[in-house]
């Protein structure tokens, strides 16, 4: 007799999800159910230090796709599987974000007003860090509406050392 549950709610599905995610030493940063036509798309982000490749993505969808199996957790309905990592776009929410993204540009809007752009240059459970035009701020995350990583067209990349400047190119 198969096992039927119903996970498709947000938090059981990223409860059922995580120590899958977890045995390739990736954090499940996401798990959503949306309509597709006559399927369901479950798109999963997954993302660890470091950072994930290809191979990691494969080898995570195939542990996810069978455990979805083996527990029907999705039930009889059609459904498509996608896995893949947060793009830099994606809000920095968690201390976990902001150390995986020192070096780059963010810029951060504070609860008491205003935006600051700086390079994240630390990031501790507390609190970022942050070159502003060569000046070191710290920004506790409880003083943040919201952070997001400011794409950067002109940096050369191989070269992940801050300049004297205080820039910093990136691959």
């Amino acid at each position: 007799m198969s096992r039927r549950t119903d996970h498709t709610d947000p938090a059981s599905l990223e409860n059922f999800l995580r120590p899958v995610v977890l045995q390739f030493g990736c954090d499940l940063e996401a798990a959503e159910v949306t309509p597709a036509g006559r399927r369901r798309l479950l798109r999963v982000l997954v993302d660890r230090d470091g950072g994930i490749n290809l191979d990691d993505v494969a080898d995570v969808t195939r542990a996810i796709s069978k455990a979805l199996d083996a527990d029907d957790v999705m039930g009889d309905g059609a459904y498509t599987l996608e896995v893949s990592s947060p793009g830099v776009e994606r809000p920095l929410t968690l201390p976990r974000h902001w150390r995986r993204n020192v070096t780059r540009l963010v810029e951060v809007t504070l609860v008491a007003g205003g935006k600051v752009t700086g390079r994240i240059t630390a990031a501790t459970d507390d609190a970022a860090e942050l070159d502003v035009k060569g000046r070191p701020r710290t920004i506790a995350y409880a003083d943040m509406v919201k952070a997001k990583i400011q794409i950067e067209f002109n940096r050369p990349a191989g070269n992940d050392e801050p300049a004297a400047d205080g820039t910093v190119e990136e691959n």
